[in-house]
This record gives C-alpha cells, structure tokens and sequence, in this order.
C-alpha cells in the first residue's frame, strides 16, 4: 500500500514536469514565430516605403523625359535654334549689336 501512495505523487510530478517542459517548448516555439512575422511584417512594410519612392522617381523622370522630348522637337526646328543661341549665348547676325541691360 505505501508503494502504491509514493506512485501516486510521482506519477503526478512526472505529469506537472511533463507539462511544464511541454508548455516552455510550445511557448518558446510561438515568441519564436512571432519574431518572424514580425521580421517578415517589417520587411514587407520597408519593400512598400521604397516602392512609394521609387514610383515618385519613376514619376520625376516621366515629367523629365516629357521635358526633354519637347526641347527635342524645339531644337529641330531652325528658327528655335537661332533665336536660342541668340538669347542664351549672346551670338548676334552681322548687322546687330548686342546691349546687356542690367535686371
């Protein structure tokens, strides 16, 4: 009868480690994917921040590009050329003089 009391309470403690150690296992499992749903969460949200950048790039350089073909098309243009050389470089025809009035 004493062999059978002195079971009983091990055969419970060897329950409530079993427990325990099962529980710090399951529980070291779920902080561990936790912080690797964050990790990835935190990851995802920085690739969405530098496709938001990157877009306003893409952007800027559309409006660049638009800029650039249309001084193109200006500068194919003859009398375009001239009048710019004239007013950006100061390059005046034979008969003209070129007076630089201040602002």
């Amino acid at each position: 009868m004493a062999e059978l009391q002195n079971k009983k309470p091990r055969k419970a403690r060897k329950k409530v480690l079993r427990f325990i150690f099962f529980g710090v296992i399951s529980f070291s499992f779920i902080i561990y994917f936790f912080s690797i749903v964050l990790d990835i969460t935190g990851q995802i949200s920085g690739k969405y921040k530098e496709k938001e950048e990157l877009n306003n790039e893409l952007n800027q350089l559309k409006e660049q590009e638009e800029e650039l073909s249309t001084d193109v098309q200006k500068l194919q243009d003859p009398e375009y050329v001239a009048r710019y050389l004239r007013e950006k470089y100061y390059y005046s025809k034979s008969d003209e003089f070129i007076i630089k009035l201040p602002n």
